[in-house]
């Protein structure tokens, strides 16, 4: 069976348990004793449920398809796999750079040249020409520039790769930043920047990432800037930024679909031919300082209810806790609506339609949260019921059913990881850039599997801080239950 059949047929299968865990009994209400069954954190579960919940499985023993890595003369790394089921053609890039290394004062630099990059065409071929070529061989080039990296793509037939390698190579290389692309652009971004305060989403988010974050921090940072800092950006800022940072030993290719590869090697040597190594020297990115601070902050918004976002400062992406920080998390609020935040402000007290945690994990220190939209009227209980399992969660261990629970969800979900060679060959290009290990793939299996009670309850009390958590409300306090200053002095943040 070849890996497409293979993926499709355990698509159907998942397709045919769920089917059988729902069918009947998504609306239905439990008649009686006999057929209520409760799950890992006590709400009743169906019958289908149940009857899924009795079945046996081996161990899952899934082996990652094997990709090759290449380092190219020039200093370019590459990932390939080959794919010849389907005559596609894909390539994925990573370029190190991003809104970091940026000047605060030209804020949105980074996210400005990405974009134009792509949008504006190369020297020798004009945007609207570029745009006719590749829709006649419907093929794609993007790119896009945010926090911490570059990126670009290319998608094509495999009979168009020759034309398509080339208009991928000259957008990297030789952009031509013209003058009217970059007003178009700066009109369409100073807009949205107007027009942020309309969304009371946007606000929280943006609002949140100051409050968590030193101000001269970039992290406190919009990747898009203000309406100050675009304004003064120029068009030479945006070649100077591209020349400081494109360069073939600060790049990543990924390669998959219909292709060899010896032929392919010899073709990205053809078209960045002359492209050589140079030494980039980043500015230096001020480390987060780990400090943990109680605040409340209001955003006054006449709306129907409250967007709500509580949290602080989280852990790194190469965080040796990673692992059990995610499984801790799933069973906290970032797994299904029976995960325990979710499950007690939407299933059990009907308080939102959804509410959820998460820890955004940065190269240096990233965010816990905890978010939902909730009526104003029960704003106060939410952020309660938040704090109460926070604390909970630190306090108590885990039971070994919500553990494994947790576990097998991850395991059985990182199989739909790989049903395509693309994505398969993405992860591998990720994972060199964000610096974790080679055999990160081979080995996630392993770790999932190795996180136990202890270490859940040790990363809880290691990483949640509820006595020092920012809370931040968007939307009318009058007509909150509770006044917002029960959980402390409140700061209001006034919109500009």
């Amino acid at each position: 069976m070849n890996q497409k059949l293979y993926f499709a047929f355990l698509i159907a299968l998942m397709t045919c348990v769920f089917a059988v865990a729902y069918s009947g009994n998504l609306f239905a209400q439990p008649q009686g004793h006999e057929h209520v069954v409760t799950s890992p954190v006590g709400k009743p579960e169906s019958e289908g449920a149940r009857i899924v919940s009795g079945f046996k499985f081996k161990p899952l023993n899934f082996v990652p398809p094997k990709v090759d890595r290449v380092v190219l003369e020039n200093g370019m790394i590459v990932y390939l796999l080959e794919d010849h089921d389907l005559p596609l053609f894909n390539v994925t890039a990573r370029i190190r750079t991003g809104a970091v290394y940026e000047p605060p004062e030209k804020a949105g630099l980074a996210n400005l040249t990405g974009y134009v990059l792509r949008s504006g065409g190369t020297v020798s071929m004009p945007a609207d020409k570029m745009n006719e070529g590749l829709e006649f061989m419907a093929a794609s080039v993007e790119t896009s520039i945010d926090r911490e990296s570059g990126s670009a793509s290319l998608s094509a037939l495999k009979k168009d790769i020759d034309k398509g390698l080339k208009i991928f190579a000259d957008v990297i290389l030789n952009p031509a930043f013209p003058e009217d692309k970059i007003k178009m652009r700066k009109d369409e971004v100073i807009e949205s920047i107007r027009r942020e305060n309309d969304n009371p989403s946007q606000i929280a988010l943006r609002e949140f990432r100051r409050i968590i974050y030193d101000s001269k921090h970039p992290y406190s940072r919009k990747v898009d800037g203000t309406l100050e800092t675009i304004e003064k950006i120029t068009r030479d800022d945006m070649v100077t930024f591209h020349r400081k940072y494109f360069h073939p030993n600060n790049i990543i290719l990924g390669i998959s679909g219909d292709f060899n590869k010896d032929e392919i090697i010899r073709k990205l040597n053809a078209v960045f031919t002359g492209w050589k190594k140079e030494e980039i020297r980043f500015p230096e990115v001020p480390k987060v300082e780990s400090r943990f601070e109680k605040s409340v902050n209001y955003v006054y918004k006449d709306i129907n209810q409250a967007n709500v976002i509580i949290g602080h400062l989280g852990i790194q992406r190469k965080s040796p806790d990673y692992f059990p920080v995610m499984i801790m998390n799933f069973i906290l609020g970032g797994g299904s609506f029976t995960a325990r935040i979710p499950g007690r402000i939407r299933s059990d007290e009907g308080l939102a339609y959804s509410a959820h945690s998460a820890f955004q994990t940065t190269r240096d220190l990233g965010i816990f949260f905890v978010a939902c939209q909730t009526k104003l009227e029960s704003t106060n209980r939410a952020i309660s019921i938040a704090l109460e399992e926070i604390e909970k969660i630190r306090k108590m261990p885990v039971n070994q059913e919500e553990l494994v629970q947790a576990k097998e969800t991850f395991m059985n979900q990182f199989i739909f990881r790989f049903t395509t060679s693309a994505s398969i060959v993405a992860q591998k290009v990720d994972i060199e850039y964000e610096g974790l290990p080679l055999n990160y793939l081979e080995t996630y299996l392993e770790n999932v599997q190795a996180v136990t009670q202890d270490d859940i309850q040790r990363v809880a009390r290691k990483y949640l801080h509820p006595d020092q958590i920012k809370i931040l409300v968007v939307g009318d306090r009058e007509k909150f239950d509770k006044p917002l200053d029960n959980f402390g002095k409140v700061n209001v943040i006034e919109l500009k």
